[in-house]
């Protein structure tokens, strides 16, 4: 069940850069330069060995830390999430309508001059991208619950392979619009959640290394909730309200405040950006 959150990010990272490949790939089709689409993918599949390189090197990384420059890596590695998947959201929400436009002007102007070169760095940044932030964004996940984190991004990855093929190859009907709206609220409460757990794996840095933030570090609240309970945070029910939206049964004042600043900026923002956008 804890592999809900990290489904819903990989899925939606990877049905983006499915579609804007997909993109590429048609428009290539369409204009009857298919054999120029083997540099696309070249550059998809330098992107892929990347992430899955710079993944690799984080989880070792992390691995010869000491436990105390753990906590510290954790809680780093999740605000650098949260900003990175941010940006994102902000991008597609304001780019979202005009990024075919956009794609198929540059693949026009690449072949135009023969550019191969242009083409592979094309289809790598346009997935490297995406790939990125699928690693920035799990690694906390991972490196609290490594088995769960994996098959949710197998799992989310597929899904959206899928979907991303049956629009273009079947003319499935989506509304990406809507789509990317929904997705981007939950992927909102979903970093409102990691940037408490960041403030939370800070302040555990904080008072490992004998620093004293006063009443920042004190509970703001404490469920009367016990550790077997399934509604506990790492239980059965609970473990999913605490990926999705930050749940947990006792939290610190800074963690309560970060993150709810957190979703008082951003979600009325994405809001706003969406809705001005389907005027």
């Amino acid at each position: 069940m804890r592999m809900l959150g990290q489904y819903l990010i990989a899925f939606r990272e990877a049905f983006e850069a499915a579609l804007i490949v997909a993109i590429l790939l048609s428009y290539l089709a369409r204009s009857r330069r298919q054999n120029l689409s083997r540099f696309i993918w070249y550059g998809v599949f330098l992107a892929l060995a990347a992430s899955i390189i710079i993944g690799a090197f984080i989880w070792l990384a992390y691995g010869a830390l000491p436990e105390t420059s753990q906590l510290l890596f954790e809680a780093i590695a999740a605000f650098i999430a949260v900003a990175v998947l941010s940006s994102m959201i902000y991008w597609m929400a304001v780019k979202g309508k005009t990024i075919k436009s956009e794609l198929e002007r540059q693949v026009e102007t690449l072949t135009s001059k023969g550019a191969t070169i242009g083409l592979i760095s094309l289809g790598f940044v346009v997935v490297f991208r995406e790939g990125l932030e699928t690693v920035l964004f799990l690694t906390p996940f991972l490196l609290s619950d490594a088995i769960s984190t994996l098959a949710g991004m197998f799992v989310g990855v597929l899904t959206a392979i899928l979907i991303a093929y049956g629009v273009f190859a079947f003319g499935m009907k989506i509304n990406l619009q809507k789509f990317f709206y929904f997705t981007s609220i939950l992927l909102i409460l979903l970093a409102g959640g990691l940037a408490g757990y960041g403030t939370h794996e800070l302040l555990e840095y904080y008072e490992e290394t004998g620093v004293d933030i006063g009443l920042l570090a004190t509970p703001a609240y404490a469920l009367n909730i016990p550790s077997d309970s399934p509604f506990h945070h790492k239980g059965i029910v609970g473990s999913i309200f605490a990926v999705m939206f930050g749940y947990t049964v006792s939290a610190e004042w800074a963690r309560v405040i970060i993150h709810v600043t957190y979703l008082s900026i951003a979600l009325p923002l994405v809001i706003v950006v969406y809705r001005k956008k389907g005027e």
